[in-house]
């Protein structure tokens, strides 16, 4: 027998396989030992000498090849010791890793029980590891789509305000003669009132065209309805409401038809009596109409802009590292209800702006406006501010006033009762502002947020960092911003 193991031994020295039954070797020897040590003399019963012999393929495993000088002393009366070394001996120099092969394949002819135990663990380990794999392609799947469905959201919210500037601007091209020429004869020779008042009028006059367009939908969802019923009614009862249907149809203009037909009959009563009551001084009216076609040239000026652009890019720890081993000029801390505006003078070298920022753990609320004002400075300037400071911008696509418009536009006809008594004609002018980019809450905590824009004109880009809306928590901001030539 001792001859049989030695040689089953040495036969097996011929090739030791890094895996066995779809485990690594010493994974598989270590579940083969832990079976046997658990049913040893309960489910499998084995005789003295396999008992030896896996003993034998287990010291050696652990320890090496026998060695006397490091052999343990035995006792007289130790049969069962001396037994388990000559076994030990027999194996020879075998490695560690044939011995742990040994170790299996020898536990596997002796216990039939062996091999499907092995299966039963291999088969559970590869439906752990698919159910981990498929758990992590669904969260990698949520992650995208909600990745997605973030990017709609402020593609969507970008298109509608889009939308909505685009219609405004071709109502107040539609209006700003008419605007012009109410203006300049309220304020002659103050272009700042002028502007003002047009602003003011160009507002009244949107929102007259969206609740006229709101009341054309309606009548035409009851237009609609009205027509269904008609169906279901007898033939003379039909006929009439299809007659009075149509008539009713014929009112409703479409969005074109809309816009060129918009009568503002306040406003054109008021010219009529200011050029009754401006009779008799012709050289008015030749006046009026160089300014109104300088004030014409000025609006297109700054008005019509290109969109934004804007993406991001996930390396964002990168980023942060770069623009804080700078000179700190591009690391800010917002404070809990603060405003932080970036003034970027246009260079007279660059043809497009570029920005990028992120943010440490929490989002930020991000805009760009753009201040029709030559600059004097080409330096970056930071300004902070809390909520409830009055900002110079408005959301609107552009203003030039005095004052807030709203408020004091307000206050002063509370006071005088008048249109034309809207701010001091005294006080200092501001700058017309469009709006690039509405502010958003942007999620730049997990990617850097970039954009460019092309320079619509001499003025200076306000990019805006919102954080009025949170009460009790600040925002560490890192930023760049630098143009094309």
């Amino acid at each position: 027998m001792a001859s049989g193991t030695s040689s089953g031994a040495t036969a097996s020295t011929a090739s030791p396989p890094a895996e066995k039954w779809g485990f690594p070797l010493q994974e598989l020897y270590r579940l083969a030992f832990a079976f046997y040590k658990q049913n040893s003399g309960k489910a499998i019963h084995l005789s003295y000498e396999d008992n030896l012999k896996l003993i034998a393929f287990k010291q050696q495993a652990a320890l090496g090849p026998f060695n006397t000088s490091r052999a343990p002393a035995l006792g007289v009366l130790d049969v069962i010791g001396r037994d388990r070394q000559q076994h030990w001996q027999l194996l020879g120099d075998i490695t560690r890793e044939q011995a742990m092969e040994g170790f299996v394949d020898l536990l596997d002819t002796m216990c039939s029980a062996f091999r499907p135990y092995i299966e039963a663990v291999r088969q559970d380990r590869d439906e752990t590891l698919r159910k981990e794999l498929r758990r992590m392609e669904a969260e990698k799947e949520a992650h995208e789509r909600q990745e997605r469905a973030q990017q709609e959201l402020l593609e969507e919210g970008y298109k509608e305000e889009l939308q909505r500037r685009q219609l405004q601007d071709a109502l107040n091209k539609q209006t700003y003669q008419q605007f012009k020429l109410y203006a300049e004869k309220q304020f002659p020779g103050n272009p700042e009132q002028q502007a003002v008042l047009i602003h003011q009028l160009q507002k009244e006059h949107y929102h007259q065209y969206m609740q006229q367009l709101h009341l054309q939908n309606q009548n035409q969802q009851q237009h609609s309805q009205s027509h269904e019923a008609g169906h279901e009614e007898d033939n003379a009862s039909g006929s009439n409401n299809n007659n009075s249907n149509s008539g009713s149809s014929n009112n409703i203009p479409d969005l074109s038809n809309a816009m060129t037909g918009l009568k503002l009959g306040d406003l054109e009563t008021q010219q009529q009596q200011h050029a009754e009551e401006q009779q008799g001084h012709p050289g008015i009216h030749g006046q009026e109409a160089v300014q109104e076609q300088h004030g014409s040239d000025e609006y297109d000026d700054y008005v019509m802009i290109r969109p934004a652009k804007i993406w991001t890019r996930p390396d964002i720890e990168q980023f942060k590292t770069e623009v804080s081993a700078g000179d700190g000029d591009g690391v800010i801390t917002i404070g809990h209800g603060d405003t932080v505006t970036v003034r970027v003078p246009t260079n007279m070298n660059g043809k497009c702006i570029f920005w990028e920022f992120a943010t440490d753990s929490y989002d930020i609320g991000f805009g760009i406006y753009f201040e029709w004002a030559k600059p004097v400075t080409n330096e970056v300037t930071v300004h902070v501010s809390d909520s409830d400071e009055d900002e110079d911008c408005v959301d609107e696509d552009y203003l030039s006033t005095t004052e807030d418009l709203e408020s004091g536009s307000l206050s002063q006809d509370r006071g005088d009762g008048g249109i034309g008594s809207m701010s001091n004609p005294t006080a200092a002018p501001k700058a017309p502002i469009s709006i690039i980019v509405p502010i958003y809450r942007r999620e730049c905590y997990n990617e850097v947020y970039v954009g460019s824009h092309s320079y619509p004109g001499e003025g200076v880009y306000l990019l805006k960092f919102d954080n009025s809306y949170s009460i009790w928590r600040s925002k560490t901001l890192y930023y760049r911003v630098y143009y094309e030539r």
